[in-house]
């Protein structure tokens, strides 16, 4: 895989329920990271005392986060409802020429900041609410 444009990474999101996705607006940055917690089965009987795990019975997680400036009022309208609201909605992380990341997610954090002689901006945070799907580009 040669080098891609972060600007073509894309945070959409089902602002309706209905299906229908919509790109947050204004993200200059996007972030994504996968967790899975640990079930730790270590025993006196263990080899060596080395630590043992079960395979497959942690708890796992996806967060999404990113930041930028506001450019459509209807995206950032929805976004900020959203969290007061503690909706969970569907959302899609496009990753160009890797796939495309779909699940339920909360916003867990919504930010805004600004300076004198700056633009308004935002950070946003959300994490996975359920199964997450991943789909080949």
């Amino acid at each position: 895989m040669t080098a891609q444009k972060g600007k073509d990474l894309l945070l959409k999101i089902d602002t309706t329920g209905t299906g229908g996705f919509q790109t947050v607006a204004g993200l200059r940055t996007r972030r994504v990271a996968f967790n899975a917690e640990t079930v730790d089965i270590t025993d006196t009987d263990s080899a060596g005392r080395w630590r043992e795990l079960l395979a497959g019975a942690g708890v796992r997680r996806a967060s999404l986060s990113g930041s930028g400036i506001f450019r459509d009022a209807a995206s950032d309208a929805a976004m900020r409802s959203l969290f007061f609201d503690g909706t969970i909605r569907s959302y899609q992380l496009i990753i160009p020429d890797f796939g495309t990341i779909s699940g339920p997610f909360q916003i867990t954090a919504l930010e805004y900041a600004g300076e004198h002689d700056g633009a308004v901006t935002y950070e946003l945070a959300l994490e996975s609410a359920g199964a997450i799907a991943f789909t080949e580009a």
